[in-house]
């Protein structure tokens, strides 16, 4: 398992081959036996196979290939609408639709989300997260048909693999684990835990396409701009809002 975890590597093209039932469904049940808050389970998970529901996710997701060419399309959601309309056929007073909730829902998400991709590589397949689920996460309530209380958090393709690609580089593990307590950075450590990355030739290769100085430039002002997280962080709790989250 460990070794399988440090090869992980994102695949974003994938054969036509179906991925049988049986493990698509050991592969899930491996994803709600991870840890959660209170044993609530505050999450549901959408699996999308149809190409007439992945063609109305696409744009959400701006029409990236492996949304349409992956088998399968797992859209995680946090969800306190399962959990409140149990309560209140039991009579129980639930008090879930707030943001403490969808904290608590969120974190429960991501780590089935996790248990998934882990259980999915161990068969052989390929995944891939999406990270533009919250981008557009309107577009995906509508497509998905969530009602009030459930959000989409965040989207895997799965299927098996036809591309074999490199791992991608990671700071050394000084850069992020701190002994005890939070240990700021100065000026030195940040250019040491920042190095390796910024001397890899692919990034000098993006600097340059990007006409930019550095590889900071090309993350803040290119690819996740201010403007466009602001917008974005606006789209995002509007639509929390709308699903009564807030």
């Amino acid at each position: 398992m460990i070794q399988s975890i440090l090869k992980h590597a994102s695949v974003r093209k994938y054969k036509t081959t179906p991925i049988p039932e049986s493990v698509l469904n050991e592969i899930i049940e491996a994803g709600v036996r991870a840890s959660n808050t209170g044993n609530m389970q505050l999450y549901s998970i959408i699996v999308t196979k149809s190409a007439e529901i992945k063609e109305q996710l696409a744009p959400a997701h701006f029409n990236q290939p492996m949304i349409k060419n992956a088998p399968v399309v797992l859209t995680l959601c946090a969800d306190v609408n399962r959990f409140t309309k149990w309560c209140n056929q039991r009579n129980a007073d639930a008090g879930f639709f707030n943001s403490e909730s969808l904290i608590s829902a969120i974190i429960d998400t991501c780590l089935v989300a996790q248990n998934i991709c882990i259980a999915a590589e161990s068969h052989g397949l390929g995944i891939c997260y999406l990270g533009t689920t919250t981008y557009n996460p309107q577009q995906i309530i509508d497509a998905l048909q969530l009602p009030k209380g459930v959000f989409p958090v965040t989207t895997v393709t799965m299927g098996y693999p036809d591309e074999s690609p490199a791992l991608s580089e990671r700071l050394p593990l000084n850069a992020v684990v701190h002994a005890e307590k939070y240990n700021d950075y100065t000026s030195d450590a940040i250019d040491k835990a920042y190095n390796e990355i910024e001397n890899n030739p692919a990034n000098q290769k993006f600097i340059t396409e990007n006409n930019k100085q550095n590889l900071a430039q090309v993350f803040a002002e290119i690819r996740y701009s201010k403007s466009n997280n602001e917008f974005f962080s606006e789209q995002l709790m509007e639509a929390i809002k709308s699903q009564g989250l807030l």
